[in-house]
């Protein structure tokens, strides 16, 4: 299983948002990127690990797949997580929907990202 750590976004020539992806795994499954990257192999010059580029977010880590055959074979973010929660929020629609794809959402990108609770004191008043 190839994993895909989120690196950093630029804005290409043609004006679209690309994003890298620093990749590892066991060592066949990385040569076997590497392969079906070909020419268009990219490694990062500090870690030495190569680089997957995509137009489309897949979270600060993804899992990534090969796909297709022969000549065709391609990397890919194995969305079947979003695909699943986006299928039970459409489901359930309303106010259950929501919530579900909110949860999801959270687990999905990394966790529950709730602001920090601040007490409030009285203040005096400034007179």
């Amino acid at each position: 299983m190839l994993k895909g750590k989120f690196l950093s976004s630029y804005r290409s020539s043609k004006g679209n948002t690309v994003f890298r992806y620093e990749v590892s795994g066991k060592d066949e499954d990385v040569q076997t990127y590497k392969d079906v990257q070909g020419d268009k192999l990219r490694v990062d010059e500090t870690s030495g690990k190569p680089i997957w580029f995509t137009t489309r977010f897949a979270g600060n880590t993804a899992d990534i797949i090969i796909v297709g055959k022969d000549a065709d074979r391609r990397a890919i973010a194995d969305m079947s997580a979003f695909e699943q929660a986006a299928s039970l929020a459409k489901q359930f629609g309303g106010d259950l929907g929501q919530e579900l794809a909110k949860k999801a959402a959270e687990q999905l990108l990394g966790g529950n990202h709730q602001q920090p609770v601040v007490e409030q004191t009285a203040a005096e008043p400034p007179f």
